[in-house]
C-alpha cells in the first residue's frame, strides 16, 4: 500500500511542476518585455531587444488585443483612439497577409529606437507598404511602441 501512494504523490507532484511550467511559460509569451532584460551598460535597450520588441508586438498578422492594450505609449494610444477607420498601428484599413521587421536603429541622443516594418498585402503578398515603428531606449520603463511614421520618407 505504501508503494501505490508514494507513485500517487509522485505522479501528482510531477503533473503539478508540469502545469505551473506551462503555466510560466503562457505567462512569459504573453506579457511585454521588462525593463529589466536591457543588456545595454547605459540602461537603454539595445537594437536587438527593439527588434525583438517590435516581431513580438506585430506578430504575423498585426498586434493582438494584449499588444494593442500595453504595448503602446499612453500618446499613442490616444492618437489610435482618435484615429477612425484607419489602423494606426498598422499604417492600414484592414490586415495584411504577413508583417516584416527590417533591422533596428537605436540613436543614443534622441533615446529613440526605430525599425521598419513592412507589411504584405494581396493573395501572393507580394503588395508591400512600409513604415516605421519607434520605442524609448529607455530601459528603466518597460518596452512599448511610442509612435508609428506612416511616410517613412518624408
Amino acid at each position: 500500500m505504501f508503494r501505490v501512494t508514494a507513485r500517487s504523490a509522485r505522479r501528482s507532484a510531477v503533473a503539478a511542476a508540469g502545469v505551473a511550467a506551462a503555466v510560466g511559460l503562457a505567462l512569459s509569451a504573453t506579457l511585454p518585455a521588462s525593463a529589466a532584460t536591457a543588456t545595454d551598460p547605459n540602461n537603454r535597450y539595445t537594437a536587438a531587444e527593439i527588434r525583438t520588441f517590435l516581431q513580438d508586438f506585430y506578430g504575423e498578422q498585426g498586434p493582438g488585443p494584449f499588444a494593442r492594450k500595453y504595448g503602446i505609449s499612453p500618446h499613442l494610444a490616444q492618437r489610435v483612439k482618435d484615429t477612425d477607420g484607419f489602423d494606426l498601428l498598422l499604417c492600414a484599413q484592414n490586415t495584411p497577409q504577413s508583417i516584416d521587421i527590417g533591422p533596428a536603429t537605436t540613436a543614443q541622443s534622441l533615446g529613440r529606437g526605430w525599425a521598419t516594418v513592412t507589411a504584405h498585402w494581396g493573395g501572393s503578398g507580394a503588395n508591400t507598404s512600409s513604415f516605421k515603428a519607434y520605442v524609448d531606449l529607455d530601459a528603466t520603463y518597460t518596452i512599448q511602441l511610442l509612435d508609428v511614421d506612416c511616410e517613412p520618407d518624408s
